[in-house]
């Protein structure tokens, strides 16, 4: 093996490396949200978790990445310790589907149809057709199939490269004795964790000795240690992802690690034993790629069925290793899910969605004080009017940092309806401060609204309830219809201020009412027509994410101008909030 095949062999792991990792990118931005949505989906019933964590980790075909979506969820206290058990061992059967694609580097036949799926030949088909993707297509969908494509292309050619740079290994005597030298199985398995932890990929070091193992001078007695020692390889990723998090998102490492040095205790014990007594004639037998995917999956299957029914005394175990301490704050929102920019998109949606509930609870809260005031509820109101202000700097500091990631056009115009909304979310816990202040200083003047007044006030309070129900509906579920409704119910608020203070004008007029309360419900009534703006805004943000943006004003104007519907609901909502 001359100079120049080393070089081949390094250029073609680097291919590898490459290629492996614009595969898994072009499957997660295809998976998008499903993939968060599929992990918070999981229930304690543990086999969904084991085939979710499969399913998901051969969809975008890296454990790694799924390691890090974990410990970045319990991290952020969204999923807990116990959800995530099922799902690590899921993983780690679904990694193994790598191995079985790369079987068909090995591929060999003069039939036609057998050489087309030699990925020499078929790879640069896909490498052509990826790049036409990518260059005409207009929609990241094809973009993101191309990349896939692309990434596949990379990957096989890197893994030809490097089994035709150690061919000529096949002959050499001292590549045979190294690896004779390997069937110290201890040996072996400390060399697969070493490769493995220092490409952080399992699925990597799998290609890497498949691709040894086409020189036919690997046996299975060799490979097999270094098999179980890549497991315990892998953990690297999540040892390293869990540092400077939350002790319960630690754990999630140390039952991963727990996991992996336990499966291959047990099946390298089972193996050793099982040849010291029955003399397993295959150990000596030179072992091919297909072997090698073969032994990958009995052992991670093996590790799977042998601990998922102790996977409580796994979570035990890391609350030994790492006990619990008092008052550790959870962070909003965790860096780590960064890694898999439509995951951290999704949780900041979840967050925003939060505040939406706060907002509305804060202000029916603040509301009722008017008639009744409580000085429990009236810090509460305060409370919730932190936790708004809290929310919106970590969702704009997180978004902005989540912006400079690559996105789908869908994911971005998630991104654009999250950081149009959530102002308006913290200002409706504004108003809601504003209205519970108004209602101190009635308690602390002794002053009360006539009849009246509240009579009126009623009819816009009812309003405002329903314009916070149908903002709040629409924003969660991103419904464009419900989203619609709102305009009209704003500008009915809108009438109802004008007709209410002018009212109250009569009342001052005839002495029904002092001016000392007609500063208050000027007060009151004031935030209840911003409070109704703020909805306003943030329906329009629904609407153009599923428009994918206008002009906010234009449509606004357009839409009260010519939109029957519009005036159908108008005159509607005019006739439910009537004043009498």
């Amino acid at each position: 093996m001359d100079f120049f095949s080393i070089i081949t062999l390094f250029g073609g792991l680097a291919f590898f490396l490459y290629g492996m990792s614009m595969l898994s990118g072009g499957l997660e931005r295809m998976a998008g949200s499903k993939l968060e949505g599929g992990l918070k989906k999981l229930t304690t019933n543990r086999f969904m978790g084991l085939l979710l964590g499969l399913g998901i980790t051969a969809a975008i075909q890296s454990s790694s990445a799924v390691t890090v979506m974990l410990v970045g969820l319990v991290n952020s206290g969204i999923m807990s310790i116990g959800r995530s058990i099922s799902v690590i061992m899921g993983s780690n059967i679904g990694t193994t589907m790598t191995a079985w694609i790369l079987t068909l580097v090995g591929v060999e036949s003069d039939n036609f149809w057998i050489s087309l799926m030699k990925p020499e030949n078929f790879s640069l088909i896909f490498a052509f057709v990826g790049i036409l993707l990518i260059m005409a297509g207009k929609k990241d969908r094809q973009k993101n199939i191309g990349g896939i494509l692309i990434g596949f292309a990379i990957l096989m050619y890197g893994m030809k490269m490097m089994s035709g740079a150690v061919k000529p290994l096949a002959n050499n005597p001292a590549f045979i004795s190294l690896f004779t030298a390997f069937k110290n199985p201890l040996l072996g398995v400390l060399v697969g964790l070493v490769v493995t932890a220092v490409i952080q990929s399992s699925s990597a070091s799998v290609g890497i000795l498949q691709a040894l193992a086409l020189t036919g001078s690997i046996s299975y007695g060799a490979a097999i240690p270094i098999i179980m020692g890549q497991n315990i390889g892998t953990c690297v990723t999540a040892l390293i992802s869990s540092m400077g998090v939350t002790k319960n998102a630690k754990k999630v490492a140390v039952i991963h690690i727990a996991f992996n040095l336990i499966g291959t205790a047990v099946g390298l014990l089972l193996y050793l034993g099982g040849n010291a007594i029955f003399r397993f004639t295959f150990v000596d037998m030179p072992i091919d790629a297909v072997g090698i995917a073969l032994i990958h999956t009995v052992f991670n299957v093996f590790a799977v069925a042998l601990l998922l029914p102790f996977s409580g005394m796994l979570e035990k175990l890391a609350n030994k290793v790492l006990p619990d301490t008092p008052a550790e704050e959870i962070p909003l929102l965790d860096a780590r899910l960064m890694a898999t920019p439509s995951v951290a998109i999704a949780e900041c949606s979840a967050l925003a969605v939060k505040m939406s509930a706060i907002a509305k609870d804060s202000l029916m809260t603040a509301a009722a004080l008017l008639d009744h005031y409580d000085e429990e509820n009236a810090q509460q109101v305060l409370a919730w009017e932190k936790e708004l202000d809290q929310y919106e700097d970590a969702l704009g500091t997180y978004l902005v940092q989540l912006s400079v990631k690559r996105q789908t056009e869908k994911d971005s115009l998630r991104v654009s309806k999250i950081l149009h909304s959530i102002n308006d979310f913290e200002r409706l816990g504004d108003h809601a401060v504003n209205l519970m202040e108004a209602a101190q200083e009635l308690k602390e003047k002794g002053l009360r609204f006539s009849d009246k007044a509240k009579a009126e006030l009623a009819v816009l309070r009812a309003a405002i309830e329903e314009i916070l129900t149908l903002t709040g509906r629409a924003y969660e579920e991103n419904d464009g219809v419900t989203a619609r409704m709102v305009e009209p119910i704003e500008q009915c608020v809108d009438h109802l201020v004008t007709d209410i203070k002018a009212r109250h004008i009569d009342r001052l007029q005839t002495g029904e009412c002092s001016i000392a309360l007609g500063f208050v419900l000027s007060d009151v009534l004031n935030n209840f027509e911003r409070i109704s703006d703020h909805c306003s805004n943030i329906a329009v943000a629904v609407i153009a994410q599923a428009h994918k943006g206008f002009d906010t004003h234009q449509y606004l104007r357009q839409m009260k101008q010519d939109d029957a519907d519009y005036s159908r609901m108008r005159k509607e909502y005019g006739e439910k909030y009537r004043l009498n």
